[in-house]
């Protein structure tokens, strides 16, 4: 790596960002305490396998914390608040959980029926609304999944792969000295659906 100096640098920079983030939010969600600052980091070397873009490193810092210490969903993680920025200065702040395994995806989805009246809530929680908007669609499902009736409460949100929300903004020009303390108050917005879809039964 070319610019391995600058990037060990910022890396600190990153780490030190994140370690103060985690704090912040276990102020409102004890239960990201012990998540590891090192382990929430995901690394810039890029799987190229399957890939036509052949870079080998990734142009982004980027961040899962949790409170299993788990950043990737494939690994269990679990509900995480998200963020990641890239070289131009796109931040993107995010909370829930994208795209997880098909056995903890189908928990969910009973779940949004188990609990439709706590669900309806959350879909209404002013403040996620406000600095998120509603839960992202992307890959969403034209069919209700095997095993779930097209009349079930919140068929559309259950046809979902995902349960997340998350904000851009660019912050090239100017990175507020505020942003550690406004990144926090972002997910604590978030906060209403973690703490939902943690209360989700493991899968059988």
């Amino acid at each position: 790596m070319m610019n391995k100096p600058r990037y060990d640098i910022l890396r600190a920079e990153f780490l030190e960002l994140v370690t103060g983030l985690i704090a912040d939010i276990s102020r409102f969600d004890p239960t990201v305490a012990g998540c590891n600052p090192k382990r929430a980091l995901f690394r810039i070397n890029r799987d190229m396998r399957f890939s036509a873009d052949k870079r080998p490193y990734k142009t982004t810092f980027s961040a899962a914390i949790t409170a299993s210490g788990l950043k990737k969903p494939s690994q269990g993680g679990g509900p995480a608040y998200y963020f990641q920025i890239d070289a131009s200065g796109m931040l993107l702040v995010a909370g829930g959980e994208y795209m997880p395994p098909a056995d903890r995806l189908r928990a969910i989805r009973r779940h949004v029926i188990a609990d439709a009246s706590g669900f309806g809530k959350l879909l209404k929680n002013k403040r996620l609304i406000e600095t998120f908007g509603s839960l992202r669609e992307e890959g969403k499902l034209t069919r209700p999944p095997k095993g779930f009736d097209a009349d079930a409460p919140h068929i559309e949100y259950i046809k979902m792969k995902s349960f997340i929300v998350w904000t851009e903004r660019n912050v090239r020009d100017r990175i507020p000295t505020h942003l550690p303390k406004d990144l926090a108050a972002q997910f604590k917005d978030a906060y209403p659906l973690v703490s939902w879809l943690r209360q989700v039964a493991k899968p059988d």
